[in-house]
């Protein structure tokens, strides 16, 4: 969800090596603590100065984004400043953004309700943090094998070491295909890719199970909870995990009917116009990211989480979870997400340490960022494929606007990084992505970046399709870096002299430096020489005279398995080629997945592979004959023998990413 993969391919889809703080011993020292003193009240935003800039600001920004609804609540010193609606929650028939009525889907911000029931959980002592997830989960949910070292914190701090898996199953666009939360948690359980604790790669599904964990231990559904113990008692009377579907038995009960009426309908810009999405659903792990909310709504839960769990007279959380929900769980360099027990963490303009989280489906994105050292809450979400840089970009507008210093932009490069540019420059690879299988082989394809160092002192960085430039944050060869443009961080991690990998600032993943047969040049390479061995095969099958030919039996066969190869190629390409074009459809590729294309494709390289090997076990035979008139001449055989060596490396190549099993997801 944050992260979503909504982004190609951190499908994003269409993205942190450090150590992990015992948690223990600071909730040890919270249990018997009084609540987080207040922080004392800041002078507020003046609303008519605040109501000019945002208007300004969302029009500008919705237009250029090509947006078509959005929604912003503002709260400050317990109280809402500023709520409004922008644009349109429908165009067919339109229907304006009204911000006490209209509900967004809030993609990974639910998370933040699943955090919030599990420490009430903690509070109450029914679970413990530094014990494994296993004792709180239905025995046919519990995870096996090494996962079951898995502990409830690493869930918060996403540091289980699970691979992502999104395609195909994480959002579905028919109601019939949504699943109970336990079945789906079997049924799509990811692989353990490394030990956990030892970096934080987001997921959506050790999110799902922190959800599972609370329904277990209390008998509850987990909407149940939500309602019974968050929306209910805050008055959010338009928020929920529901969805809008006919009653089935199995699942939670749907979303009531008067919220279907105002619910938001998701839109892409195709060729110059919007164009409706189909509703997303996400019941099957809702506990990630299948709420709906307003911008009303979502001030009242701003104002309770600024509360420290209290507002209007309804405590929802106590003192302990107050601690934890702003002491990081991971210790991270200055300005990387540590992990406020499944918060994010953020560095603001004017120096000020914000928490909240972000949250993006396929159509809508949004964003809730606390500053509470100014008492100060930012709400905005939208319903646009391409709106995740306004929600991404508004509440730091809004700080640094009201609350921080100038800046010149943009800053300079430096000399000495520009002496240090091997030490940065190369391909990196995410770690949040899948690790095997047809999905493994497509993300791994979409999942790296270059970073560059320019002769002006700027590290560039390449990632899907964009560029953005960074410069030292002190001495280069330190490893941080700040936006040329604004505040985002960037902190590389060196050895030996050598950039071995890097963190983003929000600390969802950690992109590390490619070895040598993972890097997508050298699978460029490989495909294009199997290409061109491809068409001087058939080349040569339209210009050899088969009468003068010569050639013995084994030879005769070799050069019809040539032939199979050849096509079976060629077809694999063009088949995996036509499937790439379309995947700027964000819909196709996430709910279509892996498709009759993906998977013909990788059936005709796996035979071609199959068909390789063969054909390198009869290279003896092959060689055999001599000067003998019935044998190939020897300029013939060093072309097959050359073509079943570039057939064989792109082979293995092809394996090692997964891209050779059609029987995947």
């Amino acid at each position: 969800m944050n992260d979503l993969k909504t982004r190609w391919p951190g499908l994003a889809m269409a993205a942190a090596v450090a150590f992990c703080l015992s948690v223990a011993p600071a909730l040890a020292q919270t249990a018997a603590a009084p609540a987080p003193a207040p922080s004392p009240v800041q002078p507020g935003i003046d609303p008519v100065r605040l109501e000019s800039f945002v208007d300004g600001w969302m029009t500008d920004a919705m237009a250029r984004e090509h947006v078509p609804g959005a929604a912003v609540s503002i709260v400050q010193n317990g109280q809402v400043i500023f709520k409004k609606g922008y644009g349109f929650a429908d165009l067919t028939p339109r229907r304006r953004v009204d911000p006490d009525r209209t509900l967004f889907r809030i993609g990974s911000i639910s998370k933040t309700f699943t955090w919030v029931l599990l420490m009430k959980e903690v509070e109450a002592r029914r679970i413990r943090l530094d014990r494994p997830i296993n004792l709180y989960l239905p025995e046919k949910v519990r995870l096996p094998g090494e996962s079951r070292e898995v502990m409830v914190r690493h869930l918060m701090d996403h540091s289980a070491g699970f691979e992502d898996r999104a395609l195909g199953q994480l959002f579905e666009n028919e109601a019939g295909r949504v699943r109970p939360l336990d079945l789906y948690l079997r049924q799509e359980r990811p692989d353990q890719v490394r030990p956990a604790g030892q970096v934080a790669s987001y997921s959506n599904y050790g999110a799902s199970l922190a959800g599972e964990a609370v329904a277990f231990v209390s008998g509850k559904t987990f909407e149940r909870r939500v309602d019974d113990e968050i929306t209910g008692p805050l008055g959010m009377t338009r928020t929920t995990f529901r969805e809008p579907r006919a009653e089935r038995r199995g699942l939670p009960a749907p979303m009531p009917g008067y919220m279907v009426a105002d619910a938001a309908r998701g839109y892409g810009w195709r060729n110059s116009g919007f164009a409706p999405n189909a509703w997303e659903f996400i019941g099957q792990t809702a506990p990630a990211g299948s709420a709906s909310s307003t911008a009303g709504d979502m001030s009242r839960y701003m104002l309770m989480l600024l509360g420290d769990g209290a507002w209007n007279g309804v405590s929802i959380f106590g003192p302990q979870a107050a601690r934890a929900f702003r002491t990081p769980l991971r210790r991270e360099p200055p300005g990387v997400n540590g992990w406020a027990h499944g918060f994010m963490i953020f560095d603001l303009p004017g120096g000020l340490k914000g928490y909240g989280h972000l949250g993006d489906t396929l159509a809508f994105h949004s964003n809730m960022t606390l500053a509470p050292a100014l008492g100060l809450g930012v709400f905005v979400t939208t319903n646009g494929e391409s709106g995740g840089s306004l929600a991404g970009a508004l509440p730091s507008a809004v700080l640094q606007h009201f609350h921080g210093a100038a800046q010149v932009f943009p800053r300079p490069g430096t000399t000495d990084l520009a002496g240090a540019r091997a030490v940065f420059s190369g391909n990196y690879l995410t770690t949040r992505r899948a690790f095997s299988g047809l999905e493994g082989f497509v993300t791994r394809l979409g999942g790296g970046a270059d970073v560059e160092v320019t002769a002006d002192g700027r590290l560039l960085l390449k990632r899907l399709g964009g560029v953005e430039a960074y410069v030292p944050d002190g001495p280069a060869k330190a490893g941080r870096f700040i936006s040329a443009n604004g505040d985002e961080r960037l902190v590389f991690r060196i050895q030996d002299g050598r950039a071995t990998g890097f963190q983003t600032a929000f600390n969802t993943e950690t992109l590390q430096r490619t070895a040598f047969l993972d890097r997508p040049f050298l699978l460029i390479v490989m495909s294009v020489l199997t290409a061109l061995a491809a068409l001087a095969t058939f080349a040569g099958l339209a210009l050899r005279n088969t009468r003068d030919l010569r050639q013995n039996q084994a030879q005769a066969r070799a050069s019809i398995v040539q032939a199979m190869q050849a096509g079976l190629w060629v077809s694999a390409m063009l088949l995996f080629g036509i499937w790439a074009a379309g995947t700027s459809d964000q819909q196709a590729l996430v709910y279509d997945w892996p498709g009759v294309l993906v998977v013909t494709a990788s059936a005709c390289a796996l035979v071609a592979a199959v068909l390789t090997f063969i054909t390198l076990a009869a290279l003896p035979a092959i060689w055999q004959g001599g000067r003998r008139v019935e044998s190939w001449t020897g300029l013939r055989k060093t072309f097959f023998t050359v073509t079943v060596l570039v057939y064989a490396g792109f082979s293995i190549l092809l394996a090692m990413g997964g891209a050779l099993e059609p029987w995947s997801r």
